[in-house]
């Protein structure tokens, strides 16, 4: 079974009910709001994107450290940029697609 496969589906009433909740997971210090909520805890479409969104968030926080590097950090800003919208329409598009690279880390179960 592929980890697409095994991955939970939500429900359109789920995806109506936590959008707001899956797109503020990708908008920084915002993530708050989904980390506190309930709602979100009990979603698996908000708890799919707020565990990407957090990821997102800390290799942002990590990648922050080298931008100073020429080209290299700058190449890495510009991917995690890239990888950022990529997540953050899929939540506005109420779909659950992993982020490139780093969609398979899982943080929060």
């Amino acid at each position: 079974m592929s980890d697409d496969q095994k991955m939970q589906v939500a429900t359109k009433e789920d995806i109506d009910k936590n959008k707001v909740n899956a797109i503020l997971s990708y908008l920084g210090i915002l993530i708050i709001v989904p980390l506190l909520s309930e709602d979100a805890k009990k979603s698996p479409f908000a708890k799919f994107h707020l565990n990407q969104g957090l990821v997102l968030l800390i290799a942002g926080v990590v990648s922050s450290i080298v931008t100073w590097i020429p080209v290299f950090g700058w190449a890495l800003a510009i991917a995690l940029f890239v990888i950022w919208i990529i997540g953050l329409m899929s939540a506005i598009n109420g779909e659950m697609k992993r982020v490139p690279l780093l969609g398979n880390i899982e943080l929060i179960k």
